[in-house]
């Protein structure tokens, strides 16, 4: 098993998925209180991966050139049993680099898809701006911000991005994401390494 800290409640659903798809069954998911908070709890967690498998998930958002250039200011050195990965730009991007499922989910054409989101300044502002043009009632008004709330996104954002991450039939392929988002194909590879290592220290 593998325990996990997250900024929030997407990317603890995105952690679970991955670690299921490694192969492995998710712990506790600690965190979920935003990415100040888990910058302070950083130095504890890494102190847990000396003993226990972890992984942790943050956004890089615009806080650096680079998610090495991040990982690097913050935690030069992991824990052996600890995997710290960063999502290129926000998590939003994991998610449209499944083109063809997130574009079912939202009612879009594919083509409206970007192709390399990693290289998007703001990919949640891309998802609600691709939700704007959705021809379901329902996307629209559950994804994108009413213009007087003052918010980013719509009421039911998250829980949303949760449905298609979790959904079995139609919902996020992190193995067909992860050929057009890097920053997701090295999370998957090093949480493969993590699993894979300790099996062999358990065999």
């Amino acid at each position: 098993m593998i325990r996990a800290a997250v900024e929030g409640i997407v990317d603890e659903a995105v952690v679970r998925r991955l670690i299921r798809q490694s192969g492995a069954k998710p712990d506790t998911v600690f965190g979920k209180q935003g990415k100040d908070h888990l910058l302070k709890q950083l130095r504890a967690y890494n102190e847990a991966g000396k003993r226990y498998p972890w992984i942790i998930l943050m956004d890089l958002d615009r806080d650096d050139e680079c998610a090495p250039c991040f990982r690097s200011k913050y935690l030069p050195h992991p824990a052996p049993l600890l995997c710290f990965r960063i999502a290129v730009r926000e998590v939003e991007a994991w998610l449209l680099a499944d083109r063809k499922h997130f574009a079912k989910f939202l009612h879009v054409p594919e083509s409206r898809m970007p192709f390399k989101p990693d290289e998007l300044d703001d990919p949640k502002q891309t998802v609600v701006d691709i939700a704007r043009r959705s021809r379901s009632r329902a996307i629209r008004q559950d994804l994108v911000p009413n213009p007087l709330s003052g918010r980013r996104t719509g009421p039911a954002y998250a829980s949303r991005l949760i449905e298609f991450i979790e959904s079995i039939d139609v919902g996020w392929r992190p193995d067909v994401a992860s050929e057009s988002s890097d920053s997701l194909r090295r999370c998957v590879d090093r949480l493969t390494q993590l699993v894979d290592a300790v099996r062999q220290g358990d065999a």
